[in-house]
């Protein structure tokens, strides 16, 4: 059985929109090839870091929400480690409530599109 899984990465803002899409491009080709299948994605855009994270202020944030098998994760991560367009990312496991929680959100934003 597949598990749900929540990732947010930042990339640097150096990066072209072009960059961006390519690099969004090849971790979602990452999951599909790894047998996963992408539920949800939201680009959140350029935002402004916390804090400075290797001497940048923004980054640009993309959301994926996906289910696939846990032993996947590790290899996910790794790929992010290696990629130096990724200044920061974090995945976590989606319980039955926060899988309800983001189908009931995603629902709502559809809802005020479409009135």
């Amino acid at each position: 059985m597949k598990n749900r899984y929540e990732t947010v990465f930042i990339t640097t803002p150096v990066l072209s929109e072009a960059q961006m899409k390519e690099a969004v491009e090849k971790f979602k080709g990452l999951i599909t090839k790894n047998e996963g299948e992408i539920v949800h994605e939201e680009n959140w855009g350029l935002k402004k870091l916390a804090y400075p994270i290797q001497k940048k202020s923004t980054g640009f944030y993309y959301l994926i929400e996906f289910a696939a098998e846990g032993k996947f994760i590790e290899k996910l991560e790794t790929e992010y480690r290696r990629d130096e367009r990724i200044i920061r990312f974090l995945t976590f496991k989606m319980d039955k409530y926060s899988v309800a929680y983001a189908e009931k959100k995603r629902s709502t934003k559809q809802e005020k599109v479409e009135e």
